[in-house]
Parts: C-alpha cells; sequence; structure tokens
C-alpha cells in the first residue's frame, strides 16, 4: 500500500476507537463501569499478552522473510554480474553475453518488478535467461583460461537461474486469511476491552485507547506492508 493509504487507515482506526470510547462513556456511565474494572482488567491482562505475543511473532516472521527474499535479490544480481565479467575471458561471444546480461537487468527492473506487483508472472525475462544458456552452451573454447571462465559462468548462471525462481516464489507468498482474522479479531477485542474499563480520569483513558490503536495500527500496517517480501525490491543494472 501506499504511504497515503496508510496514513488514511491510521486516521480511520484512531477516530474509530476514539468515536467508540466516547459513545461507551456516554451510555454507559465510568462510575458504573469502574466497579466492574476488575473482571475487566482480567480479562484485558489475558488478552492482550496473548494478542501481544501473536502480534510480535507475525512481525518477526514477516520480516525474516522480506529480508531473505532482499538477501535472494542481492545474490541475483551478484551472479549477474559475475557472468557479465566473466565473458571477458570469451572473447568470441564476449558482446552477445554481455549483451544478454545488460538486457536481462533492464527487463527485470523495468517490467519484472511492475508485473510482480500486479501478482503476475514475468516471462521475458526467463527467455533471456534462456538465450544466456544458449550462448554459454555454445560457446567455443581454445584455451584454458575460457575454459574455466566458461565453467564459472555456467556455474553463476546456475546460480542466477535459482535465485529468479525463488524471487518468483518470494512474491506468490501472503499472509493466509485465517492469520488475518486472528490479528483483526485480536486487536478488535484489545481494544474493544481497553475501551470499556472504568477509568476515573477519562482524558488519560482517552490517551491510553489511542496509544494502543495507533501502535497495534501500525504493526499490521508495517506486515501488510512487506507481506509480499520481492515487491519493493529493485535489481541493480550491471556496470
Amino acid at each position: 500500500m501506499s504511504f497515503a493509504a496508510n496514513i488514511l487507515i491510521l486516521v480511520g482506526a484512531m477516530l474509530a476507537s476514539l468515536l467508540f470510547t466516547l459513545i461507551v462513556n456516554r451510555l454507559w456511565p465510568v462510575s458504573k463501569r469502574y466497579a466492574e474494572s476488575d473482571q475487566v482488567g482480567w480479562q484485558l491482562s489475558v488478552l492482550g499478552t496473548t494478542y501481544a505475543v501473536t502480534l510480535g511473532f507475525m512481525l518477526y516472521t514477516e520480516w525474516s522473510n522480506f529480508r531473505g527474499a532482499e538477501l535472494n535479490v542481492e545474490l541475483e544480481a551478484n551472479a549477474l554480474r559475475n557472468i557479465y565479467r566473466l565473458a571477458q575471458a570469451m572473447p568470441q561471444e564476449r558482446a552477445q553475453i554481455e549483451a544478454l546480461t545488460v538486457q536481462y537487468a533492464t527487463e527485470t527492473i523495468d517490467h519484472d518488478w511492475p508485473e510482480m506487483a500486479l501478482g503476475e508472472t514475468p516471462e521475458e525475462s526467463h527467455v533471456i535467461n534462456e538465450d544466456l544458456w544458449k550462448a554459454l552452451l555454445s560457446c567455443p573454447l581454445s584455451t584454458p583460461m575460457e575454459t574455466t571462465a566458461h565453467d564459472h559462468a555456467l556455474t553463476e548462471l546456475s546460480t542466477l537461474t535459482q535465485h529468479r525462481r525463488a524471487r518468483l516464489l518470494d512474491n506468490n507468498y501472503e499472509l493466509p486469511g485465517i492469520f488475518w482474522c486472528v490479528l483483526l479479531s485480536g486487536g478488535f477485542l484489545t481494544i474493544l476491552s481497553v475501551s470499556i474499563f472504568g477509568a476515573r480520569q477519562i482524558r488519560v483513558h482517552v490517551l491510553q485507547v489511542q496509544s494502543l490503536t495507533l501502535l497495534v495500527t501500525l504493526v499490521m500496517l508495517a506486515i501488510a506492508d512487506i507481506d509480499k517480501p520481492a515487491g519493493g525490491k529493485r535489481l541493480d543494472v550491471v556496470k
């Protein structure tokens, strides 16, 4: 989601919790709720602890997946750069291999990422990848240096192919709907319990509700933003 969309959701959630708290205070006076604060406090303690553990675990898992995807993209770029450098030792096919590596990087940046953002599977970079395989496998070798460079280039191309496949799989991953149900339900119930707590200091109570709403909403927005790890990465152009 865009930054503006995140701000709108955050503001909407905080306004909704504030409005709900004010309505509860009007329809259910604090003086009547205060006598039941022990029961609400016990419920809030158990519910809040359970939800905090769940929310923290979800955020940690999503961030780990995001960092893993970021590393995978870097390895893909490194493999492509290595193929470009190794082409210098294969003069007969150097121009074609260098052109294909630059074309692959350009295609990935200009088309793969936009298509992946739309949930589509990019195909053109796969075609270029196949052309790289054909160029290397048909490359004539006449010296030991060319043979060694060719062997390393094939290894790097195999690595590139693996990381490209991993990038596409990362983009297809998303948090299952049942987990979003747990996060949203837990957040709603936790904020609800805080809102109905019978606090005598109204301003302090409203501040507590708003603070909790802000924190919970920000964490869930963070989870949503990194839910598709490959969505925001960029592959550097070979130089």
